[in-house]
């Protein structure tokens, strides 16, 4: 939201004329890294990125992996370089909290839409414990219409809100483990919490629905909150209420540098010379093991240079920083030292 900002005081008016409001300019500069987002509930993920970008006055911004607007939770913000590597967390595994309403399914499968069906909620929780785990494993799931995958360039939940039904083909996912956390059965308002790990692509609010016909009653999502994505996990986010409180300073020692993307990557570290013609694009030849994923860096000064992988005892790029983004970052991490 880049008109979030506070805005400046008025300006002297001419004597008879009227005052008039000067917006403030903010003033951009480059930001490098990765910011742990708690995202708040009715944000949407772009929104509560461009309220960070705001707020750390960042040229470029992007997120990993999006959150509907009643969702909240883990949403990491990148940065600058930290932008080159957003697709190893949009591929990484991911872990959620959520509670189903029993007994109503909803036109969304979650809280904002409206309910469309009702029924008896009648089974044990032995039976609801056997029900989740016919979901564990390898499954296949249609995406919602109310999703923001694309279908010739528009979002399908832009179909759904004109009522158009658009056919989806299956997805291929992996949950896990489902974990019964609390099961309110008998409430007047029958619920069940579950903490569900899986892997990318998974609709939790289809999820959810399928369970609830498994049941027999029909369920949507009342809750959901995503409690780690990759090795990134709740404990280590800042809200936006609490960024607003922050200095400059402050906001900005809450920006990882954006190696903390590549945690799970082979290191690998060159001389200068071989530094500088790596990051030039140039395959570098050493005596180092096959690896898929590795995060190369220079020795001295010690600083990401980006991502390769090994084949043969070849170095091979994949993504490479700039030489401005190289510095930059090491100037950043200086000044949060």
């Amino acid at each position: 939201m880049e008109s979030a900002g506070p805005s400046q005081g008025a300006t002297a008016a001419p004597k008879g004329g009227k005052v008039s409001q000067q917006k403030a300019k903010v003033q951009r500069r480059p930001v490098h890294g990765v910011l742990l987002l708690d995202k708040p509930l009715g944000l949407s993920s772009n929104q509560a990125l461009q309220k960070v970008k705001w707020l750390l006055r960042a040229e470029k911004a992007g997120h990993t992996g999006t959150l509907d607007p009643l969702a909240t939770g883990v949403l990491p913000i990148c940065f600058g370089a930290a932008t080159k590597f957003s697709q190893v967390h949009l591929d990484a595994d991911k872990a959620y909290a959520t509670t189903l309403r029993l007994g109503q399914k909803t036109s969304t499968a979650d809280a904002e839409g409206e309910v469309i069906e009702e029924r008896p909620v009648q089974f044990t929780v032995e039976q609801l414990e056997e029900a989740v785990q016919r979901f564990t494993g390898p499954i296949s799931q249609v995406p919602p219409m109310h999703s923001a995958l694309k279908k010739d360039g528009k979002a399908l939940y832009e179909y759904a809100r004109a009522g158009i039904e658009i056919e989806r083909e299956a997805r291929h996912v992996t949950i896990y483990s489902i974990q019964i956390v609390a099961a309110r059965l008998d409430a007047e308002c029958p619920e069940v919490d579950l903490e569900v790990a899986c892997s990318k692509g998974t609709y939790i609010r289809t999820l959810g629905e399928d369970i609830g016909e498994a049941l027999g009653c029909g369920a949507h999502l009342s809750a959901l909150r995503r409690i780690r994505t990759g090795g990134f996990g709740q404990a280590q986010c800042v809200t936006v209420a609490a960024l607003e409180a922050m200095s400059d300073a402050e906001r900005l020692a809450c920006v990882q540098p954006p190696e903390a993307l590549l945690a799970g990557h082979t290191v690998v570290t060159l001389d200068a010379d071989n530094a500088a013609r790596f990051l030039s694009g140039m395959r570098r030849r050493g005596a180092w093991g096959d690896a898929d994923a590795v995060a190369v860096f220079a020795e001295q000064p010690r600083a990401l240079l980006g991502s390769a992988h090994v084949k043969g005892g070849e170095l091979i790029p994949t993504r490479l920083l700039s030489p401005p983004e190289v510095s930059e970052s090491l100037q950043q991490q200086l000044m949060n030292v």
